[in-house]
């Protein structure tokens, strides 16, 4: 049997084919765009996601049995608020996780309706990004389009209904729309008040291995499979990828550096931090996860390279970079702001530190330092709740770098362990739909078996004692700076 992966990305979807015993048989690639018409807004269409899923499945089953296809599943950028009117037509272009346009909508529900209340309803409060705001800023600035609103989903969930007809979202991925009781894993009756819409409107709610239905007659003909391929509800991108890294259970935890940067760290107890600086979510597995979530990881490093270096030999300018911890170059990785744990839109990224001396190599290295300084906010705040984890999985575009991954560690004083596949999301995914097939009993059981590590980087104790004098002189830059850049 073959299984599906759809990793709906922020810049592509990327889709693989996975067999029972976890071996990836291809991948395919498909790119869409992304629009930014005002300043600090962030849209794309979801006739694009959908179009190029479709054209990306009809080259993934090239050559191909495609009656051994079984199930397709999907780990997806989060976040995004889709909107359909009453005849299933796009209301309007999603606005996407890293638009940061609602700061008045943010700011209204984190004072006017308070965090503690915000985080009582939905175990989290406001950041700009969250679905939420979003609707909220919808009902006020374009009313007329709000009033059309049938269906809300998130961007995964719009694949899943145009390839099964069925209205649905997984808790893991409607944990991040400050709309979902997390803890009892239901819908937030006072949410939706505060936000002025009906529960009818929402989809229905899924565990993310569960079969939400089968493929659409029409899109079974057009691709060529079985009518009774099975579509599984999916994850949010950072919970599939967790799943592709075997970041489940008790303790576990993973980075990613794509886009956006995370850590994310599994529980089988529900936990909230008392300032609420990581999301607590609703996990893939069955259980609980903890997360903070930089805006600009990959991201950065690719802004740096290719808009400021004019280059895309991203290995070449990491070559011969040798001064690990003793770089006198800070980078503030805030390019759109910051989430975890600032919670600040209006921050952007800065260069301290640079003299005459300075070279091309001590920014490269400060950028990748910066990112691995930004995600060890995040990790102090598990510590203060007595949670130290000794190893992270880690994946994403940048875990393909021997020095980020160098730098991670050490910064970090955490053992990291590469994995075989890289494709968390997409990985993960697959094998969500293989769990929801029937291949294995639980997610749990799946990972045990499917996800390899093949190599760990250690930390070097005198890099860690370097890069801990490093770190404290970072945490000083945001307090100092943060006002600069307030509105």
């Amino acid at each position: 049997m073959y299984f599906i992966g759809v990793d709906l990305g922020t810049s592509a979807v990327k889709l693989l084919l996975m067999d029972e015993e976890g071996k990836i048989h291809k991948i395919v690639s498909k790119e869409y765009p992304l629009f930014l018409p005002y300043p600090g807004w962030s849209e794309q269409r979801p006739e694009d996601w959908y179009s190029q899923s479709m054209e990306g499945i009809k080259e993934l089953l090239e050559g191909m049995d495609k009656k051994q296809v079984a199930g397709i599943s999907f780990g997806g950028q989060m976040h995004g608020l889709v909107a359909l009117d009453c005849q299933d037509q796009v209301i309007r272009p999603a606005i996407l996780w890293n638009d940061g346009r609602t700061a008045e909508e943010t700011e209204y529900l984190n004072e006017a309706i308070g965090r503690d209340r915000l985080s009582d309803y939905t175990a989290n409060i406001a950041f700009a990004g969250f679905t939420a705001p979003k609707i909220l800023w919808l009902k006020k600035h374009e009313p007329e389009n709000f009033a059309r609103i049938a269906k809300i989903m998130l961007p995964k969930d719009y694949l899943a209904y145009r390839l099964s007809g069925v209205f649905c979202t997984d808790v893991s991925d409607a944990s991040g729309m400050l709309l979902l009781d997390v803890k009892n894993r239901r819908w937030s009756k006072e949410m939706l008040e505060i936000c002025g819409i009906s529960e009818a409107v929402l989809p229905t709610l899924y565990e993310s291995s569960e079969v939400v239905g089968t493929v659409r007659k029409d899109v079974a003909e057009e691709l060529g499979i079985p009518q009774d391929v099975k579509v599984i509800a999916g994850a949010g991108d950072n919970a599939a990828a967790a799943v592709g890294t075997a970041t489940v259970g008790d303790g576990a935890c993973n980075i990613s550096l794509g886009t956006s940067g995370t850590i994310f760290i599994s529980s089988k107890q529900f936990r909230v931090d008392e300032n609420n600086a990581l999301h607590s979510f609703d996990h893939a597995d069955g259980y609980y996860h903890l997360m903070g979530c930089m805006l600009s990881a990959a991201s950065g490093n690719k802004w740096w390279m290719e808009e400021i270096l004019k280059t895309s030999d991203f290995q070449s300018e990491q070559e011969e970079i040798q001064n690990l911890g003793q770089n006198r170059v800070f980078y503030m990785p805030y390019l759109m702001g910051e989430r975890s744990p600032h919670n600040d839109p209006d921050i952007r990224a800065a260069f301290v530190g640079m003299g005459m001396e300075t070279t091309r190599k001590d920014m490269t290295l400060a950028v990748l330092e910066g990112v691995a300084f930004g995600l060890r906010d995040s990790l102090e705040i598990a510590r203060k709740l007595g949670i130290d984890p000794e190893r992270t999985k880690i994946c994403g575009g940048g875990a393909k770098s021997p020095l980020w991954r160098k730098i991670i560690a050490n910064v970090m004083n955490m053992k990291v362990d590469i994995i075989e596949s890289e494709e968390g999301p997409g990985y993960g995914a697959a094998i969500l739909a293989a769990v929801g097939c029937g291949v294995f009993d639980s997610v749990e059981k799946a990972t045990e078996k499917l996800v390899h590590v093949t190599a760990t980087e250690e930390p070097d104790p005198e890099l860690v004692c370097r890069y801990e004098e490093r770190y404290k002189k970072f945490r000083e830059l945001y307090p100092a700076l943060k006002n600069f850049y307030s509105v």
